[in-house]
Parts: structure tokens; C-alpha cells; sequence
């Protein structure tokens, strides 16, 4: 293809040889790290299904109402024979792990460095250490039977739109996507509704992704009617593992 006269220089044509080799060894030793993020995960939790993944406020202190209230849905999700899978910091992400520690099931956290917020929290059977936001959120999706989100931020946000985008386009297998927090997400469904609904911007029964239940009881039902009116199992089957390793 022409590019018309532009110059787009090539790492092999710079003049700076000793550049040039620094560069590439350190970008290949960046795609290492990352390959190696995902072997451990794989290697970790490839046979820890059934899972749910649980996400909410980093900054959400034991005292708030959704901290107890996560704990006791993850106990109760630990009980039923999920293994509970969260981000392993503090907040939601603590009294998820915390109520599936105590429970029947793994309690596994997918940790993150990160320059503030994150710390490690002590309530995890499975510890996964990542440097890289990507190959996590990989890991949160793929090794998840379901998804439960209570109130967060820019990044509970970031991880349950990721989720409705894979399942929407037809990259990961449908999953419960079940948001706990009526109240709090009240406005994002109504804007939902009345702006990507109706400005087309999502067909109606993109609607049908999400959930919303308040009751700890009924998250665990939710999540094992799905896969009773499925009549599957909640371990996907050989077609949606091959639609998992194109995430």
C-alpha cells in the first residue's frame, strides 16, 4: 500500500543500532511477563469451575451494608459449591473472599499492583499476583460461571461492561450477570432503558443480559436456574472453551 511519501520508520531502520536491540529485548521481555501471567492462571484455576466472579468498591469499609451483605452472598455461594473469584483487595472485594473463605468452596483473588488502593487481603485459598489490567480481567471472565456486582466504581464499571460486551458480540459463552444494589444501580439501568435502548444503541433484549436482585438467597437461585433451564452445566462445554481462548 502507498503511503504517500509519509516516513514511517521501522525499529530494524534506525540508525541507533544499541536503541534498537535495548528496545526490542526489553518490549520481548514485557510479552514474557505477560504470557507468564497467563500460564499461571491457567494453570491455577482451569479446573476450578463452577466459579463466580464478584466485583465491587475497592473503598467499601466493613461497616457499609454491601460489605455484609457480599459477605453473606459469597458464603452462601461457597455452600452451594461455587468457588468465589474476586479481585483480592480490599472492600467488596474482601467480603467476597471473606464469606467464601469461610464457606465450602475455594476463595480465590486475582490481585493487582497497583501505586494506591490495592493491598492484598488475607481471605484467599488461591493468591494470583498481576502486573497487567488485561490478562486480569482475561482471567475474571474466563474462569467464571457467573457474575455478581455490587455498588463500584470506574472499574466494577469497567469489568461489567467488558463482561456485556463479550457475551453481546458473541466472544464469551452467556453467563448470570447479576447486579445486587437496586437502589445504586436504579439510574444506570433507567439510562440504559431510555438512552442505549431507545436511541438503538443496543437492541431491547441486550436487557436480558443483566439481572437485578437484592436478596442473597435469590443470587444463588438465579445463578442455578440459569443453568437448570440451560440444561447444561455450569462447566462449559468444548465449543464455548473454544470461544473462551478469543477473548
Amino acid at each position: 500500500m502507498e503511503l504517500r511519501g509519509k516516513n514511517v520508520p521501522r525499529l530494524r531502520e534506525v540508525d541507533d543500532i544499541e536503541r534498537a536491540t535495548a528496545k526490542k529485548a526489553r518490549e520481548s521481555w514485557h510479552v514474557l511477563t505477560i504470557m507468564a501471567e497467563f500460564i499461571e492462571s491457567t494453570e491455577r484455576l482451569s479446573e476450578l469451575r463452577p466459579a463466580v466472579s464478584i466485583f465491587g468498591s475497592a473503598r467499601t469499609k466493613p461497616d457499609d451494608p454491601h460489605y455484609a451483605l457480599c459477605v453473606d452472598i459469597a458464603r452462601r455461594l461457597s455452600d452451594a459449591g461455587f468457588a468465589v473469584i474476586s479481585g483480592g483487595g480490599p472492600g467488596i472485594m474482601e467480603a467476597a473472599n471473606k464469606g467464601a473463605f469461610d464457606g465450602a468452596s475455594p476463595s480465590v483473588g486475582l490481585n493487582i499492583e497497583l501505586p494506591h488502593e490495592q493491598h492484598g487481603n488475607g481471605w484467599q485459598d488461591i493468591s494470583l499476583s498481576f502486573r497487567h489490567f488485561f490478562a486480569r480481567k482475561v482471567a475474571f471472565v474466563k474462569y467464571a460461571d457467573a457474575y455478581v456486582v455490587l455498588p463500584g466504581g470506574f472499574g466494577t464499571l469497567d469489568e461489567l461492561t467488558e463482561a456485556l460486551t463479550l457475551m453481546q458480540t458473541g466472544k464469551s459463552r452467556l453467563m448470570p450477570v447479576i447486579l445486587v444494589g437496586s437502589k445504586f444501580w436504579a439510574g444506570l439501568m433507567e439510562w440504559i432503558r431510555t438512552r442505549l435502548v431507545d436511541d438503538g444503541m443496543i437492541s431491547a433484549k441486550d436487557l436480558d443480559l443483566l439481572q437485578v436482585i437484592d436478596d442473597p438467597a435469590e443470587v444463588v437461585v438465579a445463578v442455578q436456574k440459569f443453568y437448570a433451564a440451560r440444561q447444561k452445566p455450569a462447566d462449559p462445554e468444548d465449543t464455548e472453551r473454544q470461544t473462551g481462548m478469543y477473548l
